[in-house]
């Protein structure tokens, strides 16, 4: 049996650059992986099967777990069954990436229990067809993500930098978000994209989420909230993806609210997280 931890993230900025073609839009976002996560447990077996601690999630083929285990199979045509459990601790429809985190540590897990047949590059490729922030957790945990989120670009650690991660009841699916978003002028920025991520890793962090203007509109309760949190004390608080989870840098409080203090997390090299 192999058990790995799979970490939640947080987006320090998020920009939407622009809509695509294809209907998508191009981000330029400065994602970080945090030491909030899931558990997820593997054994090989003669037949697929998934269980799960939270009995709101699917755990047939449309949960990206199960996706992932196809994925593989068709990359590699290697035949085999897999036996697997998901503790799940990550708030779903959150903005915290907690299904393309499992999606990731899925492949990485059956790459390991089958004797790391496929480079690390090229589980990352692959997983772009089933989720555009799956490829970002095969970074190093700190990444620069632009296209659809796909493009991943490992910038050095930020260090161990303490949050509390705020989710309030209400959840928001990230396509009712972006359907917002194109009702609404463009957001105005005075930097270019690459410059906000220069600012950060100069020191001089810029926080912002294009997002949170579509959210709020969409669900006007999330406004109020993020303005109680900056009543309370934090120093910094902003909406990770297209929500509806926030994360607070500084001291505050955030009472009768789901909350969980966490910090930034990396992936060493050759290592899951």
């Amino acid at each position: 049996m192999l058990t790995l931890f799979s970490p939640a993230k947080v987006n320090l900025f998020l920009r939407v650059v622009g809509r695509r073609p294809d209907g998508y839009h191009d981000l330029s976002s400065l994602f970080q992986t945090i030491s909030l996560g899931d558990t997820l447990s593997f054994q090989l077996a003669e037949t697929d099967s998934l269980t799960c601690t939270d009995k709101s999630l699917p755990v047939d083929g449309t949960n990206l777990v199960m996706k992932a285990v196809e994925l593989f199979r068709r990359k590699t045509g290697l035949r085999f069954g897999v036996k697997i459990h998901l503790d799940k601790k990550i708030p779903s429809q959150a903005g915290l990436g907690g299904g393309s985190s499992n999606a990731a540590t899925t492949l990485w897990a059956l790459n390991r229990l089958l004797g790391d047949c496929v480079a690390v590059s090229e589980l990352q490729a692959w997983s772009a067809e089933i989720g555009s922030d799956i490829p970002f957790f095969f970074s190093q945990g700190t990444a620069y993500c632009t296209g659809r989120g796909e493009v991943v670009e490992d910038v050095g650690m930020l260090g161990a930098v303490p949050l509390t991660i705020v989710k309030p009841p209400i959840g928001l699916p990230t396509p009712a978000v972006y359907a917002r978003l194109r009702t609404m002028a463009p957001a105005v920025h005075r930097t270019a994209p690459r410059e906000d991520l220069e600012l950060f890793l100069r020191g001089k962090p810029h926080y912002f989420n294009d997002l949170e203007a579509p959210a709020f509109a969409q669900e006007p309760t999330l406004a109020a909230l993020k303005e109680a949190l900056k009543r309370s004390g934090y120093k910094t608080v902003l909406m990770t993806g297209s929500g509806s989870a926030f994360f607070c840098i500084g001291k505050g409080t955030a009472t009768h609210l789901y909350q969980a203090n966490a910090v930034y997390v990396n992936r060493p090299t050759n290592q899951w997280y």
